[in-house]
């Protein structure tokens, strides 16, 4: 860009679009990357569910220490480059995946996409830069919007073209990462302001460094318990969906991808609309208990409905566990000075990594175990038990650290 031409204001318009194609190339393999790792393991779903599972963890694994490096370098050199990095990883993987002779190579390629997946963590620290602390919340349920819409779109185009040819979506978020990064590198402008970086730190960039420095943050590091094991349960809901979908319901890649459109619509409404309006009634922390509340409950029903008509029914009503997400990253963002919300933000994606490490395992683990010749049909359901389980802990602890409230971060004033 040269001098005489003015820089872009950054605005929430422009990480809207970047969350909306990172997530719609991540939601095209949703349906149809479990089906391709069964077919590498002779079609077997116990053993393609073991496998699926180590692969989810693989990723999540590599995931857990790149977001922190990501995050700091992105305190340091700013949001825009941070982002481009990862999208170029994220396309390099979707590459190679879509050539993948054996399941070996496919798990190259995940570890390849975890190390550099740090698209939405530094999203989150994009919107704390352009908004007010009293607007978060609203920005941060624009977000969730976004991450709904690439639902919407990514797993029903990805179940679409997965019938034609199992391959043809990994090419399709391969194309979606390269326009990501294009547009990231022409239109994107930076958000971090000159005066609010900082100079980049290994000792906060490792994993467990990065996690002893929210010491300073009481009130954030009390959330983070609470995080990881929400997260945890998550994970295990989206590791097991298409595999719990086909087996019980006998569902096919469109069926997955037209639910998983419906979950993303509801998202989308929730929390461009909906989240804004409960949160600002009922504050950052009850918002975060009802969310909790909501989501514990659409666990246990889909563990138990018999019928596949029934899942959509609880969509509807599960979606609004959504309003948990946006409260509590504002909820987060208020207690962190501005030079280190990339960190932090870094931190919790870290948290989410970690998450995702025992997370798939335990999920395809206990379906593989419930869907043993001679079980009863409803025990297939027994993952979800467990993340209800998980949810009530997050409550608990969330709830306990409300309840230790810390005063949120006060900018010093310069005279």
């Amino acid at each position: 860009m040269s001098a005489s031409t003015p820089a872009r204001k950054p605005a929430l318009g422009f990480i809207f679009v970047t969350v909306v194609l990172a997530v719609l190339g991540f939601g095209l393999l949703i349906p149809v990357l479990p089906e391709l790792v069964k077919q590498f393991r002779g079609h077997d779903v116990s053993a393609g569910s073991h496998a699926y599972g180590w692969l989810v963890s693989v990723y999540a694994f590599m995931q857990f220490f790149g977001s922190p490096i990501l995050g700091s370098l992105s305190d340091r050199f700013g949001r825009r480059k941070v982002i481009l990095i990862a999208l170029a990883g994220s396309s390099l993987d979707f590459v190679v995946m879509a050539l993948a002779p054996s399941l070996t190579i496919l798990f190259v390629a995940r570890m390849v996409g975890g190390l550099t997946a740090g698209v939405l963590a530094t999203a989150n620290a994009y919107v704390a830069d352009v908004t007010p602390a009293e607007k978060r919340a609203q920005g941060f349920g624009l977000l969730g919007a976004a991450f709904g819409i690439g639902f919407i779109i990514g797993p029903l185009i990805g179940g679409v073209l997965g019938s034609v040819d199992l391959r043809l979506p990994f090419w399709a978020a391969a194309g979606c990462s390269a326009l990501n990064w294009c547009y990231g590198f022409f239109v994107l402008p930076e958000s971090l302001a000159p005066e609010n970086r900082r100079a980049f730190s290994w000792k906060r960039a490792n994993p467990v460094g990065a996690l002893l420095a929210l010491k300073r943050f009481p009130a954030v590091l009390g959330l983070a318990e609470s995080y990881f094991i929400l997260t945890l349960a998550q994970m295990m809901l989206f590791s097991i969906w298409a595999l719990y979908t086909n087996y019980r319901y006998h569902w096919d890649t469109q069926h997955v991808g037209f639910s998983l459109m419906l979950v993303g619509v509801m998202s989308a409404i929730v929390q461009a609309g909906l989240a804004k309006r409960i949160i600002g009634r009922l504050g950052d922390t009850r918002g975060v208990i009802l969310g909790l509340v909501l989501s514990a409950t659409a666990q246990v029903l889909y563990g138990l409905a018999p019928q596949g008509w029934m899942v959509y029914y609880i969509i509807l009503v599960g979606s609004f566990a959504g309003i948990a997400g946006p409260a509590m990253q504002s909820y987060i963002t208020k207690h962190v000075p501005p030079n280190e919300q990339g960190s932090v933000q870094g931190i919790y994606s870290g948290l989410a990594s970690l998450a995702g490490i025992p997370g798939p395992l335990l999920a395809t683990w206990s379906f593989s175990w419930a869907v043993r010749p001679g079980q009863p049909a409803w025990l297939a359901g027994i993952t979800f038990f467990i993340a209800a389980t998980l949810a009530l802990i997050a409550l608990a602890l969330a709830a306990r650290s409300f309840a230790q409230d810390h005063a949120p971060y006060v900018a010093p004033v310069h005279s």
